[in-house]
C-alpha cells in the first residue's frame, strides 16, 4: 500500500492527539500533546501541504487531506472539552458569564488599557491580508485582530487554577473594541510559508526575509456558527475553497493549554528525568578520549556530556575548532563556548546552516554574534547543510563528535539521539575533509562516512546484501520515503530477509512482508539508525538523514559506522528494545494501523 508522505505525516499527526488519551500518562502530560498536535497542524498547512496544494489543488489527493485535518480538528475539540472536564476542579476555564462583579472590575480595565490600544480594526475589503496564525473576529462591519504579544488564557486574580480566554472576555465587551456593540465571531487563516529554497549567501538571505510576504491561504477555522454570508465572503476574499474550511467550537488555537501545562500542579505532571552521567567523561572528555570512544544515548544519558565536550574547546592545547550547527535555539551553552573559544584566540569556524524553516531570523541573531565575536563563519552552500558535527583540532590530532540530533539544550533533553565521541584517527581527519570541503564550497570526498548521495549508495548496498533468508535489516528513521531504498526493502524481504522498520512519522510504503511500527511517546524519536547483519558481524551505522530524496539530493548529511563494539552492541540494544516495545507502539500495518498499548516492554523507559 503506497501513501503520499503528506496523508503518512497526517496520520502521524493522529498519533500524536492519540497521546491524549493514554491511560498511563498524567494528565498535563497529556494537555501538552494537545499544544504539539495543535503546533503540528498549524505547520502542515504552512509547508508540508505545498506540494499537493500547489499541483493538485482541489483534487482528490488534495480533498483527502483536508478531510483528515478536519476530522483531526473536530476530535481534538471533543478532546480538550474532555480534558478540561478531567482537570476540574482544581484546573478550570471559565466563561466571562461566570465571573463576578470583583473580577470584572479587573478584567475591564485590563481590556481598556492593555488590549484595546493594542487591537487592529480591519475593514472588511482588507480580508485579503489576513495574517497566518493570528486570532481574529469578525463583525458585520469590521474584522478586529487580537494582539499577538497578549496570552491567550488569562488567570483570574486570587482564584488559583481559574483561567479565561482573551478571546470570550474581548467578545463579552465589544463595545471596547468596535464602535458600538455588536456580536464577534472567531476565525483563524492559515498560509503557505515556504521561502525560496537556495540563498548563496547571508546577505540574500537577509534581503530575502526582509521582503517575504504572506504565503497564499491554504485553510480557514471559524467559530462554530459563523454567518454563511460572512464565511462566503471571507473565503472569496482569500481564494479558498469550501473545503479548505472548517467550523470550530472556540478556541480555534488549542496551543492555549500550554499555559495549564505550565502552572498546573507537579504531581500532573512526568517525575523530573534524571539522567545518568558519563562522569569520567565529564572529568576529562579529551583525556577520555584518548583511551576509548564513547557512545551516549540521550536523554537517558546527560546531554550535558555534549556540552561539556564543547567546553574542552578552551582546553590549551585544542588549537582550530569546526561546528555545523542548525536549529540551536535562543539560549545556547554549546554556542557561547564556541564564542569564548573565538574570543581567547582560537581558531573557530562555524557552519551555522541559516536556512532551517522558521529559524531564520534566530539565525541571524546567531550570525551576528559569531561574527561579532571572530569567528568565521563560512559561507552557505546551495544545498542546507543538515549534518551533526563538532571537531576541536590539537597539534597531534584531534577529537570529534558527531550526533544524529541538533546541538539544542531543549531538544538534547526531549529528544532521543545519539552521539558518538572519538579520537579515533581515520574517522577525525574524514570530519575535518568533511569541514575544509564546506568552507571551499566544494563537495566532500569521504571514505569511512559518506555524505548525500553516497549515503543512499551505501545503504542500498547493504540491503542488496542482506536479500536472502539469512538476511537482517534493522532500520529507524523519522521519514522514510526514499523509492529506491523503499524498493530495495521489498525486494530483500520477498527473497526471505526479515526487515524491521522503527519509522516515527512518515512511511510512504506499508508492505505485508516489513514490520513496520512508529513510536510516539513522551520522548520524540529523533536518531537515525541503520543496522545489517552481515554474516553475523552486525554493522551498524548512525545518521544525521533521513531516508527522504531531499536528505539525499538538496542536503549535506553525514553517516557514520560505529568502529567500536561496546559502542555497536548498545545501539543494537537501543534500536532492539524499540522493536519489542508494548506502550508506545502503533504497528504500521497495510489494513491498518494497531496500537500497542498495553503491559509491556517500555523502549522510552530510561533505565538505572
Amino acid at each position: 500500500m503506497r501513501l503520499l508522505p503528506e496523508t503518512s505525516w497526517l496520520q502521524f499527526n493522529r498519533r500524536v492527539l492519540a497521546q491524549t488519551e493514554r491511560p498511563d500518562f498524567p494528565l498535563l502530560e497529556r494537555m501538552r500533546f494537545l499544544a504539539i498536535w495543535n503546533r503540528n497542524l498549524d505547520e502542515f498547512f504552512a509547508a508540508r501541504v505545498a506540494k499537493p496544494f500547489l499541483e493538485g489543488r482541489g483534487g482528490p489527493e488534495h480533498l483527502a487531506l483536508l478531510g483528515e485535518a478536519k476530522a483531526q480538528a473536530l476530535l481534538a475539540q471533543a478532546r480538550y472539552r474532555a480534558l478540561l472536564q478531567e482537570a476540574a476542579p482544581r484546573i478550570r476555564v471559565l466563561e466571562p458569564q461566570e465571573l463576578d462583579e470583583v473580577d470584572w472590575r479587573y478584567f475591564r480595565v485590563y481590556l481598556a488599557e492593555v488590549v484595546a490600544p493594542k487591537t487592529d480594526l480591519i475593514p472588511w475589503e482588507a480580508a485579503s491580508d489576513l495574517s497566518h496564525g493570528a486570532l481574529y473576529f469578525a463583525s458585520e462591519g469590521y474584522l478586529l485582530r487580537l494582539p499577538q504579544d497578549l496570552p491567550r488564557l488569562l488567570p483570574v486574580p486570587g482564584q488559583e487554577g481559574r483561567y479565561v480566554r482573551l478571546g470570550a472576555l474581548m467578545r463579552a465587551r465589544s463595545d471596547l473594541f468596535l464602535p458600538e456593540e455588536a456580536p464577534l465571531w472567531e476565525l483563524r487563516v492559515l498560509r503557505l510559508l515556504e521561502g525560496e529554497r537556495a540563498r548563496a549567501d547571508w546577505d540574500e538571505l537577509a534581503e530575502s526575509l526582509e521582503a517575504r510576504q504572506e504565503g497564499t491561504p491554504t485553510f480557514l477555522a471559524v467559530e462554530e456558527g459563523f454567518p454563511e454570508d460572512w464565511l462566503r465572503r471571507l473565503r472569496e476574499a482569500l481564494g479558498l475553497l469550501p473545503e479548505e474550511a472548517v467550523a470550530l467550537a472556540p478556541p480555534l488555537n488549542l496551543t492555549l493549554v500550554e499555559r495549564l501545562v505550565a502552572e498546573g500542579p507537579e504531581t500532573w505532571r512526568f517525575p523530573p528525568l534524571r539522567p545518568s552521567r558519563p562522569r569520567d567523561f565529564l572529568k576529562d572528555p579529551l583525556g577520555y578520549l584518548r583511551r576509548r570512544d564513547l557512545l551516549l544515548y540521550h536523554p537517558c544519558e546527560d546531554y550535558a556530556a555534549v556540552e561539556g565536550f564543547a567546553r574542552a574547546t578552551l582546553a590549551p592545547e585544542v588549537r582550530e575548532v569546526w561546528a555545523t550547527l542548525y536549529r540551536i535555539g535562543e539560549e545556547n551553552p554549546l554556542a557561547e563556548a564556541l564564542l569564548e573559544a573565538a574570543r581567547r584566540g582560537k581558531r573557530v569556524h562555524v557552519l551555522l546552516e541559516g536556512r532551517a524553516r522558521f529559524d531564520e531570523l534566530l539565525n541571524l541573531w546567531w550570525y551576528l554574534r559569531f561574527y561579532r565575536a571572530g569567528v568565521e563563519i563560512l559561507p552557505l552552500s546551495e544545498r542546507k547543510v543538515h549534518a551533526k558535527a563538532l571537531l576541536l583540532l590539537t597539534r597531534e590530532g584531534g577529537f570529534a563528535h558527531l550526533g544524529t540530533g541538533n546541538y539544542n539544550p531543549v531538544n538534547g533533553r526531549q529528544y532521543t539521539d545519539f552521539s558518538l565521541f572519538t579520537a579515533r584517527p581515520q574517522v577525525v581527519a574524514e570530519v575535518e575533509a568533511f569541514f575544509r570541503a564546506m568552507a571551499a564550497k566544494e563537495d566532500p570526498r569521504l571514505r569511512l562516512l559518506r555524505t548525500g548521495e553516497e549515503i543512499r549508495a551505501l545503504l542500498l548496498e547493504k540491503i542488496r546484501a542482506e536479500a536472502h533468508p539469512k538476511g537482517r535489516i534493522l532500520l529507524k528513521f523519522n521519514h522514510l520515503t526514499d523509492p529506491l531504498l523503499l524498493e530495495a526493502l521489498v525486494q530483500a524481504a520477498t527473497k526471505g530477509a526479515r526487515v524491521d522498520l522503527v519509522v516515527r512519522s512518515t512511511l510512504t510504503l506499508l508492505h505485508p512482508l516489513f514490520h513496520a511500527r512508529s513510536l510516539v511517546g513522551r520522548y520524540l524519536e529523533h536518531a537515525r539508525m541503520a543496522a545489517f547483519r552481515a554474516g553475523g558481524d552486525w554493522e551498524v551505522y548512525l545518521t544525521s538523514a533521513d531516508a527522504m530524496p531531499r536528505n539525499f539530493q538538496n542536503r549535506f548529511e553525514l553517516l557514520f559506522p560505529l568502529l567500536d563494539k561496546g559502542a555497536k552492541k548498545k545501539a543494537l540494544r537501543v534500536l532492539k528494545r524499540q522493536l519489542k516495545d508494548r506502550r508506545n507502539a502503533f504497528l504500521l500495518l497495510p489494513s491498518g494501523e494497531e496500537r500497542l498499548w498495553g503491559k509491556g516492554p517500555d523502549a522510552q523507559r530510561c533505565k538505572g
